[in-house]
Order: C-alpha cells, then structure tokens, then sequence
C-alpha cells in the first residue's frame, strides 16, 4: 500500500477528513501530505507497528501553518485544510484570497465532498412535477482529472 492510500484509508469514512486528506494529496505536488512534515504521522514515526498506518493531526498542521516558513498562499492552504478537517476556525475572506487558480479548483472540489454531495442521488422532476430518480450520484464539484472519485 502507498502512502497516499493509507492515508486515503485512514481518512474513509468522514466526508471532510477525506477532503481535507485529498487536498493535501493533491495540492502542491502533495508534499503537505509526505512524511516527514510535522503533521503527518506513519508508524516509523509514532513507533506503532503495521497495523497502526499513517494519519494526519490536522491541530497540528494549523498549529505549524499559523508559525512555520510559508508563503502566503501556502499558509491559507494549510490553514484552509486543516479548518475543513477539525475545529481550526478562518475567515474564509482571509484564506481564500491569494490562491492560486489550480489549489481554488481543488479547494472547490473539497467543499463540494465535504457536504456529501458525491453521495447525493441525481433526482429530476418529471413534467407532471413529480420527483424521478435520475442514476447513480454525481458529485456537485469533481477532484480536478478525476470525475469518479468517490
């Protein structure tokens, strides 16, 4: 198992865990999510065995976000994700700003996961008003290069 897949294991289950563990999978060529930073956790470095995997300590990375060498937009990244994930509170009007283009559409597609809406069935309503399943659920906001991701 990759790293990248543990941590999407250990994340499964919460819609804004995954998000959040998406984003930094994704953003900056994922090296917020590689091990070695502060807030990312693997049994070398918790000294558990095999059976513990790799985790992230989201008060930590806003802990080091708010005090560590960042630039600006790398900062309200890290803060950003680490608000989606735990009870980190931002003004959005001060993370948001000062994105690049690129980690906006990542941060748009974390949102739309965090709210479940992958897992929201497609409904339409037929012309005499009544409500008609319409498939499988599709997400509001697709992971940039990945329409499927669930």
């Amino acid at each position: 198992m990759t790293h990248a897949e543990d941590l999407r294991r250990w994340a499964k289950g919460t819609y804004t865990t995954e998000a959040a563990t998406e984003l930094l999978l994704r953003a900056f060529n994922g090296r917020f999510a590689e091990p070695g930073n502060p807030w990312i956790h693997t049994p070398a470095t918790t000294g558990h065995g095999t059976d513990q995997g790799a985790w992230i300590d989201f008060d930590v990375l806003a802990e080091t976000a708010h005090n560590g060498a960042y630039s600006g937009g790398e900062g309200r990244f890290l803060l950003l994700t680490a608000s989606l994930a735990g009870n980190v509170h931002v003004v959005l009007a001060d993370v948001l700003t000062g994105l690049d283009r690129h980690v906006i559409d990542l941060v748009l597609a974390a949102v739309s996961h965090s709210t479940g809406s992958h897992d929201h069935p497609g409904i339409t309503v037929a012309e005499d008003g009544t409500p008609k399943f319409s498939g499988l659920p599709t997400t509001l906001y697709p992971w940039p290069g990945d329409d499927d991701f669930r």
